[in-house]
């Protein structure tokens, strides 16, 4: 199951961007990468969705939860109904995944807390995220280097984890880039990046955040932005380019597609020994 959070607006405007809602995106990067999978989309933070029990999601698999304009912080239907359905997750016993918006889903809904990123904003790259003690040896980080590069785009942060919590990695910018949250009979495992996202998504979501990017600072014009959003196009299409990895300051774990899924792909091979539902 993959549990898109946001709202019908936030939708459109994506698919106008990248021909793909954050959810559909999540859709087509499990069928790519477990070919044959059956994948139900759901919207619980919709107004008039039906409410799903933890006997229904128990259902299923996996849940994923994916990223999305929302803030968990906010006092809102949308987020009261994302926040009941993340609820129920955890409560199902269901092993769960979320990225960036979809983490912080996890940290609220299991008591945590969610805030604005105090003058900072992070976007298109996140770099040099680092493992802490307790990720260096944690299945979900399987694979990766002790410092890495990957794909972002957020101006929300998780201020403090909940309880049977771990921090798994960080970098400068912000202290929870990957963890695992125990809550109920659930465990979820979460990153802040976008592991599921192609370069060309990235490219367009800097498009779309223009007017944000430059107000932040982190460019002196628009056409900076366009610059910036072009050389992920071609990296998109030219993913081993040394020259184009040079340009953006990255290597293969972001540049290439399957080290960027690298978190998606554990979790998937995780999913019997976090299963809690027996």
């Amino acid at each position: 199951m993959i549990a898109e959070s946001g709202t019908p607006a936030d939708r459109q405007e994506r698919r106008a961007d990248t021909g793909k809602s954050s959810g559909e995106t999540y859709r087509a990067t499990l069928k790519q990468m477990r070919p044959g999978c059956t994948v139900d989309l759901v919207r619980p933070s919709d107004d008039g969705a039906l409410p799903l029990s933890a006997k229904d999601i128990a259902a299923y698999d996996a849940v994923f939860i994916t990223g999305s304009p929302l803030h968990v912080y906010e006092d809102s239907p949308v987020v009261d109904r994302q926040l009941a359905f993340m609820r129920a997750v955890f409560a199902s016993g269901t092993p769960s995944f979320g990225s960036c918006a979809g983490l912080q889903v996890a940290v609220a809904a299991a008591g945590g807390k969610v805030r604005r990123m105090p003058e900072r904003f992070e976007a298109g790259i996140s770099r040099r995220i680092t493992r802490t003690a307790q990720g260096r040896d944690h299945p979900l980080l399987a694979g990766r280097p002790a410092v890495w590069d990957a794909s972002a785009l957020h101006a929300d942060e998780v201020e403090r984890l909940p309880d049977n919590a771990l921090v798994l990695a960080g970098n400068a910018i912000t202290r929870v880039q990957a963890a695992e949250i125990r809550h109920d009979r659930g465990i979820f495992w979460g990153v802040q990046y976008h592991p599921e996202l192609s370069l060309a998504e990235i490219a367009a979501a800097l498009r779309r955040e223009s007017d944000a990017l430059v107000k932040a600072d982190l460019a002196r014009r628009e056409g900076e932005v366009e610059e910036q959003a072009d050389l992920y196009d071609a990296l998109d299409c030219e993913p081993e380019s040394r020259a184009l990895q040079w340009r953006l300051g990255v290597d293969g774990e972001l540049a290439i597609e399957e080290r960027r899924r690298l978190e998606i792909a554990n979790f998937l091979a995780a999913i019997p020994s976090l299963d809690r539902r027996a």
